[in-house]
């Protein structure tokens, strides 16, 4: 997705999540960030926009033997979608949003419910390169998106 553009209203190009009380110079993991985002979920739906529920933390999916662990679903009632968004504290990489479309594709095929849009798919990270989100998703693409965070 281009810097700037907007899809089927929950997406954004950049969160402001000030009211988690990091700093840029914090050293924290992926898990301390999912942790007080958990602890201040009802600013986070805020920041998302309307209609979001909570669905789960860590969702595990299993197959072919493998687990792989979504870190955090909602569900928008407005859209009709699932939303999976997962935590990067890093740069975006094109190992990160393989994985995101692996998750998409999962939703789509054995949870969606009839009546449901395709779920999205949120990359939120502390850097992203617009040319690594080009040349990895392809060019049509409207489930998978990358965010940075403040």
């Amino acid at each position: 997705m281009r810097a700037g553009e907007e899809t089927r209203g929950c997406y954004r190009d950049l969160y402001v999540l000030e009211f988690l009380g990091l700093t840029q110079n914090d050293d924290f993991y992926e898990s301390d960030l999912e942790q007080v985002l958990i602890t201040h979920l009802q600013k986070f739906l805020l920041e998302l926009g309307r209609g979001f529920s909570f669905v789960a933390r860590q969702k595990r999916i299993t197959f072919d033997g493998r687990h792989f662990r979504i870190d955090l679903v909602f569900y928008n009632y407005i859209l009709k979608c699932f939303v999976l968004i997962d935590l990067k504290v890093g740069d975006l990489t094109h190992q990160d949003l393989g994985q995101m479309q692996m998750y998409v594709h999962y939703y789509k095929r054995e949870l969606m419910n009839e009546g449901d849009n395709p779920p999205i798919d949120i990359v939120l990270c502390a850097d992203k390169s617009e040319s690594v989100v080009k040349y990895t998703l392809p060019e049509n693409e409207t489930q998978i998106f990358a965010s940075k965070y403040k």
